[in-house]
């Protein structure tokens, strides 16, 4: 019964038992909370009455989740405001653009794999695949490493990567804990959100501070971090005044991969199986990316969503009016929407890209039909693809 009632369903469920209302009281065991129902109520929770909704919940006081309790997306009051001031200038477009060609190495190094499969006529996994190439992106952008995780399939941080994100029996346990038991009881229970995996990503961030203090320089996301650190001591720069602690990069660096890994590789896998049972609308995808690409500019149409039905012309500008703001909200909104929105577009959109110019994409025999985990907005099993190159076509 846990698994089939689990969180996104029962939401669903309860959203549609309720017409009419804009919001419903409910329970998380034995904590009240509330479900908002309408976009207009969604809006000025997340933007207009900020300050009455700016708070997220707490961890425990474990030693141990000290580095979680640090991440953005967890803390609160001032300390949020400060971390969010030092944070928000490492993803403005300029610095995209600082770290574009590191993305665009792994793109390159995904579509030379996908060349592979072709040769070798194999069915691809799909999201196995693109988890790869974002875990290289994370791993060289966010840790400084270079895990050629595409190539490598024992790659040691792709398999860290993958404990860390998956769906266990004990971490549905520490979730239920975490939304229904007071601080008080979880401390001393020992209960702790702080996962090995999660421990060996925290060292590995550790060690290249070390390493960067001593000189070496890769222009990632670190390095900005570590930069907006360092100009703190010069009254000349507008830099944000707000002290940074090694606790608070290592944090930010480890929540990148949390937040980035999972959702992008999915959300990537999701583009490209609904492409292939759509070909009339990969097809016309690949045209305009060609179109595009003659004059030299990268501004590709925003195709990453889906829902029941794939309409990817409902998001473009004359369209805009049909979707009802506060309905589709992937990175949040208001003040405390997903810093790294950015950065997801540009990995994302940048591989698909080329992917797209490069393949024909179908769906593997036998793998028709998507099937959704009951626990998660993530397909059952991997997703299926075939690849055929348009090389071979010319």
């Amino acid at each position: 019964m846990l698994f089939k009632y689990m969180l996104m369903f029962l939401f669903t469920q309860t959203y549609h038992e309720n017409e009419g209302n804009n919001f419903v009281g409910a329970y998380e065991i034995f904590k009240p909370s509330l479900i908002v129902r309408d976009p207009g109520l969604v809006k000025r929770i997340m933007i207009q009455d900020f300050d009455h909704f700016s708070e997220r919940r707490t961890f425990g006081n474990s030693k141990k989740d000290e580095c979680l309790r640090e991440m953005l997306f967890l803390i609160n009051g001032s300390h949020w405001k400060g971390v969010r001031s030092i944070m928000s200038p490492t993803f403005t477009s300029g610095r995209m653009r600082q770290m574009y060609h590191l993305v665009e190495e792994k793109a390159d190094a995904l579509i030379e794999r996908l060349q592979r499969h072709c040769q070798e006529k194999s069915f691809v996994k799909t999201k196995t695949i693109y988890a790869r190439y974002v875990m290289d992106v994370i791993g060289t952008c966010a840790f400084g490493i270079e895990c050629n995780s595409i190539n490598n399939e024992e790659e040691e941080f792709c398999k860290k990567a993958s404990e860390l994100n998956a769906i266990s029996a004990r971490g549905i346990l520490r979730g239920i804990a975490l939304l229904t038991l007071p601080n008080s009881v979880l401390n001393a229970i020992g209960i702790s959100f702080t996962t090995p995996p999660f421990l060996f990503f925290q060292r590995v961030v550790e060690e290249t501070i070390k390493n960067r203090e001593m000189g070496v320089k890769r222009g990632d996301f670190l390095d900005l971090l570590l930069e907006q650190r360092e100009e703190q001591s010069n009254s000349n720069t507008k830099t944000p005044k707000y002290p940074i602690k090694d606790s608070t990069i290592v944090a930010q660096s480890v929540l990148f991969l949390i937040v980035g890994h999972d959702t992008t590789a999915g959300t990537m896998a999701f583009v490209s199986y609904y492409l292939a049972r759509n070909p009339h609308l990969q097809h016309r995808l690949r045209q305009e990316l060609r179109d595009i690409v003659e004059v030299r500019t990268f501004t590709l149409p925003d195709v990453t969503s889906f829902t029941h039905q794939f309409l990817p012309d409902r998001f473009l500008p004359e369209n805009n009016h049909n979707v009802i703001s506060g309905t589709y909200l992937p990175f949040g909104l208001g003040p405390r929407n997903c810093i790294g929105m950015r950065f997801a577009f540009m990995e994302a959109k940048l591989a698909l890209a080329k992917v797209i110019l490069k393949f024909e994409m179908s769906l593997a025999p036998g793998h028709e039909e998507l099937k959704l985990s009951v626990v998660a907005m993530k397909p059952t099993d991997d997703i299926m693809l075939v690849f055929k190159s348009l090389e071979d076509e010319q």
